[in-house]
């Protein structure tokens, strides 16, 4: 979604979510091992989905943030609820969400922390479109560790935990999955829906055998390279952490990589929550 917007009239910037100290607190999250956080990650991202799609079937305003991003009912209910569930389930785990952030409070991320964005793509969801997703990514020492995208306009879930594995969870059944070898007729590129005409793509991939270019919108285009069904991403626009920390740990899970231009990493907890252009690929290298 959007870049990060100023606190809007009325709002305190240095609010701080407090979390729970408390022994009681602290012993929760630490009973639940990887596989336990990626599950309650998915159930969250499940039952947001569920609340999306009721609102858009009963219809809905879009509105605008102070940055002119939009933001709907959707936004803010699916954030409730997996907010609301992250907290109950992991107290000793700070949560940073997208509309939270954007309304002025700012909870200080630990060594572990979730990244929420609750409807990444609410342009495409405000036109109809199936390309947005729900992310709840965890972070690790500054990079993403376990995530869960959902998209749910499909009813699928992508998953994935580093040094694990990844699957996709879709009518009942979870599957690995993993990124692809680049096919014989040559690459499939996926590129911001927003950004369809970006004088940068071109230069970008001469050299190389490109069989098509897919427009989409939102994490969708981590998720289809994840599952093997395109192999580039590159990222020439902003975006923003809650935007990436869920689909980038599905990636990497499935054996892909996303990187600055430059070849470093991407680093999380960053003043500001803001990304710089990155590469997301398969098994391209």
């Amino acid at each position: 979604m959007g870049p990060l917007a100023s606190p809007g009239k009325g709002t305190t910037p240095d609010r701080r979510k407090k979390q729970d100290n408390s022994p009681e607190g602290n012993s929760i999250a630490r009973d639940m091992n990887d596989r336990a956080l990626l599950d309650l990650a998915a159930a969250l991202s499940e039952k947001a989905s569920a609340a999306i799609m009721t609102i858009r079937a009963a219809g809905f305003a879009v509105e605008r943030k102070s940055d002119e991003s939009p933001v709907t009912e959707a936004d803010r209910v699916a954030e409730a609820l997996i907010t609301e569930g992250l907290r109950a389930a992991t107290p000793d785990i700070p949560v940073v969400a997208e509309e939270e952030v954007a309304a002025g409070m700012n909870t200080a991320p630990g060594p572990r922390f979730w990244l929420v964005d609750p409807l990444d793509g609410t342009r495409e969801f405000a036109a109809g479109r199936e390309e947005f997703t729900v992310n709840i990514g965890l972070i690790v020492d500054g990079r993403p560790h376990l995530g869960a995208c959902a998209i749910p306009a499909t009813g699928e879930i992508f998953l994935g935990i580093m040094g694990d594995g990844a699957w996709k969870q879709w009518k009942g059944e979870r599957k690995p999955i993993a990124v692809r070898q680049p096919p014989a007729e040559g690459i499939t590129v996926m590129a911001s829906r927003h950004y369809a005409d970006d004088p940068r793509l071109t230069p970008f991939l001469e050299g190389r055998k490109v069989a098509k270019v897919i427009n989409a919108g939102s994490a969708l285009k981590f998720c289809r390279l994840a599952e093997g069904a395109a192999d580039l991403y590159p990222r020439f626009g902003t975006t923003m952490e809650w935007d990436t920390a869920a689909p980038q740990a599905v990636l990497e899970a499935a054996g892909g990589t996303v990187r600055n231009f430059d070849g470093s990493l991407l680093r999380y907890a960053k003043p500001g929550w803001a990304n710089e252009p990155f590469i997301a690929t398969g098994a391209v290298r």
